[in-house]
C-alpha cells in the first residue's frame, strides 16, 4: 500500500489527529500526501498494528502443530484481530515434539512470513516451568531450568526464540543471564518464585511476568509471591490477560494502579478455539472444553483464552477508563519495547514499519497492514 490521505490517524507524540502517511517498500516514509493512498471516511481512526507476544494458535490451528498451514492459518486469523505481529508460543510438550514445532516455525519465518500478521519469533512457553503451578501444561514433560537443553530448542528454532517463559526458582539463574545476554525476553511463568526470587530474577537478566496473576504464587502477606514481587519490581513488565476471566476487573486495576501504564502488555493467550464456536478443542494434546469466554480442561482448570486482541484493548479501556491512546499503547509501543523492537514497530513514526491496524471507536477492525502489505481487509 502506498499510505493514507487525510484519516484520523495516531500519530506517536501527537495523539489521534488529521494527517496522512506515505509508505514505501514497507516503512513509513513521511507524514505527506501521496498519489493513490487510501482516504477514509471519519468513522476510521488509523492505529499501529497490534503486537501479541503469546499467543498458541487460532482458527482450529496451533503453533505446536508442525506444518506450515497451520502457520500460515494462524497468521491469517489473528490479522482479523488487527494484530499485525505476533510470537507463535509453544507449550510444555516432549524435546521432540517441542523441536519439530520450533523447526516448523523457522521454516515459516525464513521461507515465508508475508501472507499475514508477521511473526516475530517464538515465544517458548516450557517446559522449564514448576510442577506446582503448570496451568494447563503437561506435568510429565516439565524440566528444570537448563541452557543445554535450551541450545537445542535454540538450534531448532534457527535462532529465533524471542522469549522464554520460565520458573526461575528452578535452576533459573543461569538461563535467564543466557537468555538476555542473547536480547531474549526471560519471563516469570508458571512460577512457584517468592517475591525474594523475583527481586534476583531481576538483577539477572528476567525482565517480564507471564500472564501476571495466572499460574505463579500470589500475594500473600506474610509472603508477597511472585505476584508480590513482580509489582515491586519496576524493571518487569507485565504480560496482562484482559477477557475478564483469567483476571478481575477490581485485580486489574490492582495491577495498573501500581505498575503504571508503561509496565504491562496485553496478551491474549489465544488457543485453536479463537474465533470458533463452543465446543471441544485440543491443547497440548489434551481436550480443553470452550463455553462462552471461558476454555478449561477436563478439570476446570484454565486453558488458555478465545480473547481477540481489539477485545482485550477495549476491555481495558473500559475497566480503567483509559483513553483509546493509551488503552492501544498496552498492545502496541509496550509489547514492542519489552521484546526490543521499539525503534522499527508499535507507533506511528518517521521510519518505523508500516505497520498499522484501522478500527472504530469500539474496537472493531476493517483492515490490517503489516510491513506495509494489506493482510486483513473489510473494509465496505
Amino acid at each position: 500500500m502506498k499510505g493514507f490521505k487525510n484519516c484520523n490517524i495516531y500519530v506517536e507524540g501527537k495523539g489521534i489527529v488529521k494527517a496522512s502517511v506515505e509508505v514505501k517498500d514497507g516503512k513509513i516514509v513521511s507524514f505527506n500526501e501521496v498519489e493513490g493512498a487510501l482516504e477514509l471516511d471519519d468513522k476510521y481512526i488509523v492505529v499501529p498494528g497490534f503486537i501479541d507476544r503469546h499467543i498458541h494458535g487460532a482458527n482450529n490451528s496451533d503453533s505446536m502443530y508442525p506444518t506450515l498451514e497451520d502457520i500460515r492459518n494462524i497468521c491469517a486469523t489473528v490479522a482479523k484481530e488487527g494484530v499485525s505481529t505476533f510470537l507463535p508460543t509453544t507449550m510444555t510438550q516432549t524435546i521432540e515434539n517441542i523441536t519439530a514445532a520450533l523447526k516448523n516455525i523457522a521454516n515459516y519465518i525464513d521461507n515465508e512470513n508475508d501472507k499475514g500478521a508477521y511473526v516475530l519469533g517464538v515465544h517458548l512457553e516450557g517446559p522449564f516451568i514448576s510442577k506446582k503451578h503448570k496451568g494447563a501444561q503437561v506435568e510429565s514433560c516439565i524440566i528444570p531450568c537448563d541452557v543445554e537443553t535450551f541450545k537445542i530448542f535454540e538450534e531448532a528454532s534457527n535462532n529465533h526464540i524471542k522469549e522464554v517463559s520460565l520458573a526461575y526458582e528452578e535452576n533459573g539463574k543461569e538461563l535467564s543471564n543466557y537468555l538476555y545476554n542473547k536480547g531474549i525476553v526471560a519471563s516469570l511463568g508458571h512460577t512457584d518464585a517468592t517475591a525474594k526470587d523475583v527481586l534476583d530474577a531481576a538483577q539477572n537478566g528476567v525482565t517480564s511476568a507471564t500472564h501476571c496473576y495466572n499460574a505463579m504464587k500470589g500475594l500473600h502477606h506474610r509472603e508477597a509471591g511472585t505476584v508480590g514481587g513482580v509489582m515491586i519490581s519496576d524493571s518487569i513488565y507485565a504480560e496482562l490477560i484482559c477477557d475478564l476471566v483469567h483476571v478481575s476487573s477490581e485485580a486489574i486495576k490492582v495491577l495498573y494502579k501500581i505498575k503504571g501504564q508503561d509496565k504491562i502488555t496485553l496478551i491474549t493467550d489465544g488457543i485453536e478455539a479463537k474465533h470458533l464456536p463452543d465446543g471441544v478443542y485440543k491443547l497440548g494434546g489434551q481436550d480443553v472444553y470452550v463455553k462462552g469466554k471461558e476454555a478449561r480442561l477436563e478439570n476446570g482448570t484454565l486453558a488458555g483464552s478465545t480473547l481477540k486482541m481489539n477485545d482485550a484493548i477495549k476491555n481495558m479501556q473500559d475497566v480503567i477508563g483509559l483513553s483509546m491512546e493509551k488503552a492501544i499503547d498496552l498492545a502496541t509501543i509496550n509489547p514492542a519495547k519489552v521484546l526490543g523492537i521499539a525503534d522499527s514497530k508499535g507507533s506511528i513514526a518517521l521510519g518505523k514499519d508500516a505497520d498499522f491496524a484501522i478500527i472504530d471507536k469500539d474496537y472493531n477492525v476493517y483492515m490490517t497492514v503489516s510491513n506495509g502489505n494489506v493482510v486483513y481487509n473489510n473494509l465496505k
